[in-house]
């Protein structure tokens, strides 16, 4: 009889481990891979990819004045009504931001690009 309960005791001990092996989920992974796919459809839109330091002077200038301490990562150009719209990637104390500007070093609000 010992064995009885001590076989249905182990059975249910090992039911419950592998239940909350399986529940084990991690969302961050999850949440970052909707995150890069929201952005490689963001940066679709007509957007070409083009190298940080092919960036135009008047770009840069105005990176380095107007947000102080920002790093451009990325940069994307279209042409928006014959000219140039750039799309930048930028890393601003560890923060990521996305802004725009035009070749001029004018900087564009989201909803004029």
């Amino acid at each position: 009889m010992k064995k009885l309960v001590l076989t249905l005791m182990a059975a249910a001990g090992m039911f419950l481990f592998s239940q909350n092996a399986q529940a084990q989920v991690e969302e961050p992974e999850e949440m970052e891979q909707i995150e890069s796919v929201e952005e490689a459809q963001e940066t679709k839109d007509d957007y070409k990819e083009v190298d940080v330091l092919a960036l135009p002077q008047a770009i840069k200038d105005a990176v380095m004045t107007d947000m102080n301490g920002a790093v451009a990562e990325e940069a994307w150009v279209k042409e928006k009504e014959g000219k140039k719209v750039y799309k930048l990637s930028l890393n601003v104390d560890g923060e990521k931001k996305k802004a725009y500007i035009d070749a001029e070093g004018n900087w564009i609000e989201k909803e004029e690009k």
